[in-house]
């Protein structure tokens, strides 16, 4: 994922979700599908438009958003579409920016520590009891082998659970938002929300932080996380991410 040229072209059907806002592309995936921020006299809003994908789905990402809303900081599901070969999401604009805007690209301990704390308090915050969704190591196997994706042997017997939670499912960077003041105000694109050890969020988070502020801030993320390092849990969710 990355950020799109300001200039590409805006689909028709963006246009039509949104006629007389202006439309700026804030996110770009692998599949080319794009995020796009919508400003008008109603306010900000955001609309995702993306290939149709084995990967993402508008209704389960809409589904587990409106499930996780009463308990932490999501974007309100505005309404959700497809076609033969696009689908969308649109949603409302919420407080705070990307842990990687280029304001916290150059500070990056505070946006870590935000991100950290903002991981456990999701943890915290979300019922395992009464979540219906998973996103367990068999879940996970069982969605790659239905996209045709051979998980390593090694891969197939996880270490033991360390703590179940309800995880985010894409903890990487820039899926928490930062305040002004630099604490953490939300999380966002949160398709494969589900049931799993919190080791699965924790591990895909380190990751992303090297990718996009360089090595050496794993420590500070656990720090802020509350956990001591685990390297059996860290590296297996770690491949397995990779792998999946």
């Amino acid at each position: 994922m990355s950020i799109p040229a300001p200039d590409i072209p805006i689909p028709p059907r963006v246009r039509t979700l949104a006629p007389a806002a202006d439309l700026v592309p804030v996110w770009i995936n692998g599949y080319g599908g794009v995020t796009f921020r919508a400003t008008d006299a109603d306010g900000i809003r955001f609309i995702k438009y993306d290939a149709r994908n084995p990967e993402w789905s508008a209704d389960d990402e809409a589904e587990r958003l409106r499930w996780a809303e009463p308990y932490t900081p999501v974007p309100h599901v505005l309404e959700t579409g497809r076609d033969a070969t696009r689908e969308w999401i649109v949603t409302t604009g919420m407080l705070g920016e990307s842990a990687v805007s280029p304001r916290w690209l150059e500070d990056p301990a505070t946006a870590v520590r935000a991100i950290g704390e903002g991981l456990r308090a999701l943890h915290d915050g979300l019922p395992v009891e009464a979540c219906p969704f998973r996103w367990d190591v068999p879940e996970r196997l069982a969605n790659a082998a239905a996209r045709g994706i051979r998980v390593p042997d090694a891969l197939q017997d996880p270490p033991p659970n360390d703590r179940l939670v309800v995880c985010h499912g894409d903890a990487c960077a820039p899926n928490t938002l930062l305040t002004d003041a630099g604490t953490w105000s939300g999380h966002v694109d949160l398709g494969s929300l589900g049931v799993a050890d919190r080791w699965a969020d924790i591990a895909v988070s380190a990751l992303s932080l090297e990718w996009n502020y360089g090595p050496g801030w794993e420590g500070a993320l656990l720090d802020a996380y509350g956990i001591d390092p685990d390297p059996v849990r860290m590296l297996y969710y770690r491949d397995l991410w990779n792998a999946t």
